[in-house]
């Protein structure tokens, strides 16, 4: 998005080959890649902080709210995020931390704090797939996706909310990708004007599928930045689980310590 959840990046590129490098070379759609290329180098600050709502609905209709405050910050071409729940008491005081390295041969980094226990737990990669909190969103989706671990083909030109877009699939190039991501493939929905992923079909592979979308979203300072979007979990037509996410009280480019994100920093907390 504004590669949100940092809130700014969540969301870029969502079968199988057996040569997988002579398949990725005859698969791979230049003109597609080099859309992803320029969503990837998107302005989306050096610094954003605010607040965020996170609502969890379930199949019934019947919802749960978190309130957690996020920051993140540009560290050189990495991207450090952190995030603290505030409430309600059955979640408060836990905290995340994301170390998304731009290097694609270097898995980044995930550190999750819980108070009950007062413990920091690493999230291996083999545990990316799961389920962030109850949520909709996995650990995967917290991070940008690796450029040079899918193939991308530009499936067609459409309109989204009266704004033309690109529809671009994108393929993982390994098996290790399939299974550390969950997906066997996505397909995004690109906005020309400013390069925003803007929704997205996520293909699981226990054969469910994720809805990405971004609702609202403003720009500010030269940087789009979401205000509203959520992920809806589906098996055919019927809703499984839903979440959305609110952005509120965004402070951009603003003085962020490096101090912040830290493992010691997801001890103390707020």
């Amino acid at each position: 998005m504004e590669k949100i959840m940092n809130t700014k990046k969540l969301l870029m590129g969502l079968t199988l080959g057996l040569s997988l490098i002579t398949t990725s070379i005859l698969a791979d759609d230049a003109k597609a890649r080099a859309i992803m290329e320029k969503v990837d180098a998107r302005d989306d600050g050096k610094t954003l902080e605010q607040d965020m709502s996170m609502v969890l609905i379930d199949k019934n209709g019947k919802t749960r709210t978190r309130d957690l405050h996020t920051y993140s910050k540009d560290f050189g071409v990495d991207e450090y995020q952190i995030m603290f729940f505030k409430s309600p008491a059955d979640v408060k005081n836990t905290a995340f931390l994301t170390y998304d390295y731009d290097n694609a041969k270097k898995d980044d980094d995930q550190w999750l704090y819980l108070p009950a226990l007062k413990k920091v737990k690493r999230i291996p990669s083999s545990d990316k797939s799961g389920s962030f909190m109850g949520s909709d969103f996995s650990y995967f989706d917290m991070t940008d996706r690796n450029l040079q671990d899918f193939d991308y083909t530009l499936l067609k030109e459409i309109k989204v909310r009266g704004n033309d877009a690109w529809m671009i699939e994108a393929v993982p190039r390994t098996k290790k990708v399939i299974k550390e991501s969950g997906y066997t493939k996505s397909i995004a929905i690109i906005r020309k004007d400013n390069y925003v992923a803007v929704r997205a079909i996520n293909f699981m592979r226990n054969g469910k599928k994720k809805y990405m979308d971004i609702s609202k979203l403003h720009k500010e300072s030269g940087v789009w930045l979401a205000d509203e979007m959520s992920m809806t979990t589906k098996k055919g037509k019927r809703t499984l689980h839903k979440t959305v996410l609110k952005f509120n009280n965004k402070k951009l480019n603003k003085n962020i310590s490096d101090n912040v994100f830290t493992t010691r920093r997801l001890e103390k907390g707020l």
